[in-house]
Order: structure tokens, then sequence, then C-alpha cells
């Protein structure tokens, strides 16, 4: 389904319940935060293969695919009130990501380049 869509099935919802007053720039991108912070619950103080275990498990992985859905709504009604393309914006940042960060110079480490490495 393209982004678009997504947008106006948000959007449609928002009206239906003429909730648009409190879904100004400051309101949505709390929000925004509060539901990536309630995705990132799921994830925290666990390690990499206990999250891999957990999310074997179907409830898990239903409360973690419902807190991705929050944060996308969230950020679309966002996308929305500023009027912005996401697949424009998207595309221009890979763009740029890939001229920052080129292949060549960048496999296999995070870091920017010339940054130091992470104590261990």
């Amino acid at each position: 389904m393209p982004v678009a869509e997504l947008r106006q099935i948000v959007n449609e919802f928002v009206a239906e319940r003429n909730w648009q007053r409190y879904h100004s720039p400051k309101n949505l991108s709390m929000a925004l935060a509060v539901e990536v912070s309630e995705l990132m619950e799921h994830f925290q103080w666990w390690t990499e293969e206990e999250i891999r275990t957990r999310l074997q498990d179907p409830s898990v992985r239903r409360q973690v695919g419902e807190e991705l859905a929050d944060v996308c709504s969230y950020l679309l009604s966002l996308v929305n009130v500023l009027g912005f393309d996401l697949t424009t914006l998207l595309i221009d940042k890979m763009r740029k990501n890939r001229e920052k960060y080129p292949p060549e110079e960048n496999q296999g480490d995070y870091r920017k380049p010339g940054a130091s490495s992470p104590e261990v």
C-alpha cells in the first residue's frame, strides 16, 4: 500500500473523531516519543539472544507489532500536519546518507568516520 494511502487512513481516523485541534506538531512529536519509548520497553534489559527468543512468543510479537503501528500512526499524523511528503524526505535522506557513508569506507563499522572507538 502506498504511503499516501496510509496517510489518508490516519487522516480519516483523526477527522472522524474531530481530533485535529489536538494534533499540533508539539503534541504529535511528544506522542511519537512516548510510543517509541513504549516500543523500547520490550527490549530494555534483554540481551540480543533473549530478544530473539521473546519475539518467538506470539503474544510478545503482537505487542511489539502494535507499538510499531502506533509509532507509524503518529509519524504519519505528524507528516500530515506538517505537510511533508514522507517518501521524498526518506529518499532524499538516504541519498545524503549514501554520500556521507560510502560503503567502501563503512563496512562493518557503525561509527562516523573519525570517531573514536567505544570503550569495551
